[in-house]
């Protein structure tokens, strides 16, 4: 396969949300306590709801810095490229870089909605949660039909208002919402709690809504040594994505929700074979334990209901037919420190090709397992003949993708504000 006949969808993106987005999707009455971004006296931008802060770390919006620079101090809205947080710079972003289409988890708000989790006031947190939903859906993903999955956040504190968001959204053509890899971290039941979480397991089945684990949620389970740097977290954080299968595996979830699709976001795939071994080996071994999994090995079940999600793993795709061929997918990740930008088609390419991988696997890969998971059809609004990363780059040729410091970024944004 040529570069310019790869077709890509990136299930994992990000969004840093811009400053008005509550303006138009809060009932009037409530638009004065909306979260607002605020610069403080120290220039540092922070969004602000019910007195507390939340922040995006540099390494959430680096992409078009010199690596050298990044760091996970704050940073403003001027010092980021703006692809990170205009919808049409992104969209001519995607261009350039060969993406078809893209599905953007949240920044200030955390990968899973913990802000408003966290809020005093739950019945205003659930009003803002439900604004963030209606903004994502019908202002972000709606702006360029056919460019974005939608994605919605959880109301995770009450199982039935979390039901009825999954239907809501639904209703609204929403198909994926990403939810805590780990809830027990942040003071939820588990996931072997089938009381508390049934009716979202029901809701996202019945609804055909994939629940989107997303790596970051669950660092409080890595007990790194207290002067361990910062290296501990971003090399092991796609392993509480065992933890978190382990949990939905091994307990009720995969066994009796036939329908629950669940997608490991960022998570890496190289981890999975020898887990899948392992819990093969343990249910047919230690049998004293008297597991059903009605019938079928763990690692039938765990196939049957996860997509496998990664940015770069070159030994992985070797093995790629010991994982699961028909659940692996490719992610971008912009405008995080991992993304791969401006270059991802001859960055994949190259790594399927030094796996040998054909370009059937390599359309299944790329594209096809993700739209069927997500039940998204990639050529409804852009006919597959022009879905190719040759047809997007000649949209928007013009795309600038010179590293700048964030000095030369602030600089920038000041002239064209």
């Amino acid at each position: 396969m040529e570069t310019s006949d790869l077709i890509l969808v990136s299930n994992d993106d990000h969004v840093i949300e811009p400053r008005d987005m509550f303006e138009r999707h809060v009932p009037a009455k409530y638009r004065d306590v909306a979260p607002k971004s605020v610069m403080d006296h120290a220039g540092i931008e922070r969004w602000w709801f019910q007195g507390v802060a939340s922040g995006s770390g540099s390494l959430n919006a680096v992409v078009g810095w010199p690596n050298e620079e990044w760091g996970m101090d704050p940073s403003t809205y001027a010092e980021m490229r703006p692809g990170a947080y205009d919808v049409h710079e992104r969209v001519r972003d995607m261009n350039r870089n060969g993406i078809l289409a893209s599905m953007c988890f949240p920044s200030f708000v955390g990968f899973s909605g913990r802000f408003f989790q966290e809020a005093a006031d739950k019945d205003l947190g659930l009003v803002m949660t439900q604004a963030y939903n209606d903004w994502h859906i019908d202002e972000w993903a709606a702006a360029y039909p056919g460019r974005f999955i939608p994605l919605a956040i959880p109301p995770v504190w009450d199982p039935e208002v979390l039901a009825a968001e999954v239907r809501r959204v639904a209703k609204k053509g929403c198909r994926a919402i990403t939810m805590p890899e780990l809830p027990h971290i942040q003071g939820l039941p588990s996931y072997h709690d089938k009381d508390y979480w049934d009716p979202f397991f029901r809701a996202v089945s019945q609804e055909n809504v994939v629940m989107c684990l997303h790596i970051g949620q669950g660092f409080g389970a890595i007990k790194s040594a207290p002067d361990a740097p910062i290296d501990n977290l971003i090399i092991l954080s796609t392993q509480v994505s065992t933890l978190a299968a382990q949990d939905l595996l091994w307990g009720p979830a995969f066994r009796d929700y036939p329908d629950l699709k669940v997608a490991w976001s960022e998570a890496g795939i190289g981890w999975i074979p020898f887990y899948l071994d392992r819990c093969d080996r343990h249910y047919t071994n230690q049998k004293w334990l008297r597991h059903d999994f009605g019938g079928k090995l763990p690692s039938e079940l765990f196939r049957e209901h996860s997509l496998a999600c990664y940015v770069t793993d070159p030994s992985a795709l070797k093995i790629r037919h010991d994982i699961g061929l028909e659940i692996i997918a490719w992610e971008c990740d912009y405008p995080h420190s991992d993304s791969v930008f401006p270059n991802a088609p001859e960055f994949v390419l190259a790594e399927f090709e030094s796996a040998a991988v054909p370009d059937d696997e390599i359309d299944l890969i790329t594209w096809q397992n993700t739209c069927r998971f997500f039940g998204w059809d990639p050529f409804a609004h852009v006919p597959e003949e022009r879905a190719d990363v040759a047809s997007l780059r000649a949209l928007s040729p013009d795309v600038d993708t010179t590293i700048r410091s964030k000095h030369e970024w602030r600089e920038r944004y000041s002239a064209t504000a």
